[in-house]
């Protein structure tokens, strides 16, 4: 009735909410003329195990609540006084607050994987957001390298301008957690390294990296570029 006429949406349909009640007294003084109001029926989970369950209807107690102009001024109902009645009770109680907590439990743990869960993946896309825009930057890297090896003596101050910058650079990838893959005079792997020659060498072992064309990076164990390499023997 009260959601018809005034719209308003009944948002527990086990319990009234203060506005509910509210309206409730406000629709019986406009229709009856009466300031007081008896709710009757509460649901039995609503309500003291001790609460007489109506023998028509047990899901419903027999019990009330006085409205008197939108406020609860009183509550009562018929007592269970059997007592092996009170028990039954007590033990169904029981057995649904157990069931309760096992759903509980249940939300709980589902809850706390979907966070693991979620964090996980904002880290993921996080990394991978900072991996590709590092990777942008490898391009710098691979001039400075070839400019400082390739500009004059060791007295060079241009040459010794673009040594201190290329260091700076290194140390800025570093702290970013970026990593060079250590390559020449180890062995050859694929998961790291693309081999683009080969050579023999009898001074090197079989399968050893003789020569690094382009340095390979790596970003928290996950490879940023492979490492483009001369592989001997």
């Amino acid at each position: 009735m009260v959601s018809e006429k005034y719209g308003r949406a009944i948002r527990d349909p086990f319990d009234l909410e203060p506005e509910e009640e509210q309206l409730i007294s406000r629709l019986f003084a406009e229709e009856y003329g009466s300031e007081f109001v008896f709710i009757t029926h509460y649901p039995s989970k609503k309500r003291p195990f001790y609460a007489a369950d109506d023998p028509e209807d047990p899901r419903y107690t027999l019990s009330f609540d006085l409205l008197f102009r939108g406020l609860e001024v009183t509550t009562g109902g018929q007592r269970i006084h059997n007592y092996r009645e009170q028990v039954e009770k007590m033990e169904l109680a029981v057995k649904q607050l157990e069931s309760v907590k096992d759903q509980f439990t249940r939300l709980n743990a589902e809850y706390d994987n979907y966070r693991k869960r979620t964090t996980k993946e904002k880290d993921g896309i996080y990394q991978d957001a900072k991996g590709d825009t590092i990777k942008t930057f490898l391009a710098v890297y691979d001039n400075l390298e070839r400019a400082a090896a390739a500009e004059g003596g060791e007295d060079d101050p241009h040459k010794k301008g673009l040594e201190m910058i290329f260091h700076q650079f290194k140390e800025l990838l570093a702290k970013e957690g970026v990593k060079e893959i250590e390559a020449k005079g180890k062995e050859f792997n694929p998961e790291l390294m693309n081999a683009v020659m080969h050579i023999e060498d009898e001074s090197l072992g079989e399968n050893v990296v003789a020569q690094v064309f382009q340095a390979g990076f790596e970003l928290n164990g996950k490879v940023l570029r492979h490492a483009i390499v001369q592989v001997a023997n």
